[in-house]
């Protein structure tokens, strides 16, 4: 339900970058989603270094993150009960079998 006068929001999630490289001159990375990994476009974040974490929409990673704040992502979305509806395990759980759903639709990045 949408409200009078609201915006929708889009939601990114964290990731970790495990590895960097260059698919048809295009920065490309493969990131670690809670146990997930996928490729994601690095373009928006030339800089970014393996192990750093990212914030990532629809397969492009939008900005660099520190650990803390990735973290206090996803303690936010387990609070929300979100995790589960996007595939991701909980800190501390086991490693989730689906994709993320916000990452994995169609029409989406790889």
């Amino acid at each position: 339900m949408k409200l009078p006068g609201s915006v929708p929001m889009c939601l990114g999630i964290p990731g970790k970058v495990l590895r960097t490289f260059h698919e048809h001159d295009v920065l490309m990375g493969k990131v670690d989603f809670g146990g997930i990994s996928k490729q994601v476009c690095l373009e928006h974040v030339p800089d970014v270094q393996i192990g750093q974490y990212v914030l990532v929409h629809v397969g492009f990673a939008l900005s660099k993150i520190d650990e803390a704040e990735a973290r206090q992502v996803f303690e936010f979305l387990d609070r929300m009960k979100q995790l589960d509806e996007l595939g991701i395990a909980s800190p501390g759980e086991g490693v989730s079998e689906s994709p993320p759903a916000a990452l994995g639709k169609a029409g989406a990045a790889p």
